[in-house]
């Protein structure tokens, strides 16, 4: 079962300011992506997953919001 980009960064034990500072984006890029206003690109959902330590699979991916 898929899991948000949220739970994922929380079940790996990282705040948000901490994990987008590994992620090299600002917090509220990762906020955006959290929330489904933007997603990152490819390289950016690999860094994330290898940071949180799950699969791209395991990352549930919401539409993008008008």
């Amino acid at each position: 079962m898929a899991i948000t980009m949220k739970a994922a960064r929380v079940n790996a034990g990282f705040k948000q300011k901490d994990a987008a500072k590994a992620l090299s984006v600002n917090a509220g890029t990762l906020s955006s992506w959290e929330n489904g206003k933007t997603l990152p690109d490819l390289r950016q959902l690999a860094e994330m997953c290898e940071l949180y330590g799950i699969e791209p699979n395991d990352i549930f991916l919401p539409r993008k919001s008008n």
